[in-house]
């Protein structure tokens, strides 16, 4: 299995990890609107970067593109979710724009995947 693979699969399985323990600190926190999401966020992009490695791996997907857009995953949802956690817990962003720069990352790392299933290997 490439190296490649052995880290989006650890980062996914951190980003899953860092998903329940925010469900579980907002299911007990007031007003934790913001941690759902990032919980949320999280959770669905470890799928995500699971399932773009399953296809990487069964040749299913451009690997250029497929592991762009796997690593996209990883960038997009920790600026996403950092932003939103630390707004919650320190009351200021990561960086301005940091969410959107995530949410944006995370649209296109979506698009990278449609590409990456129809561009020839």
């Amino acid at each position: 299995m490439p190296q490649a693979f052995r880290l989006l699969i650890g980062l996914a399985g951190l980003m899953g990890a860092a998903g329940m323990a925010l469900a579980a600190a907002g299911a007990h926190g007031a007003e934790a609107s913001r941690l759902a999401t990032a919980s949320s966020m999280l959770l669905f992009h470890a799928t995500a970067i699971l399932a773009t490695t399953a296809l990487l791996a069964r040749g299913l997907l451009h690997g250029g593109i497929g592991l762009t857009a796997a690593f996209g995953f990883a960038i997009a949802a920790a600026l996403f979710a950092g932003d939103l956690t630390l707004r919650q817990y320190a009351g200021h962003s990561l960086f301005p724009y940091a969410a959107p720069t995530g949410g944006t990352l995370m649209i296109l790392s979506w698009l990278a995947v449609g590409v990456a299933a129809v561009v020839p290997r």
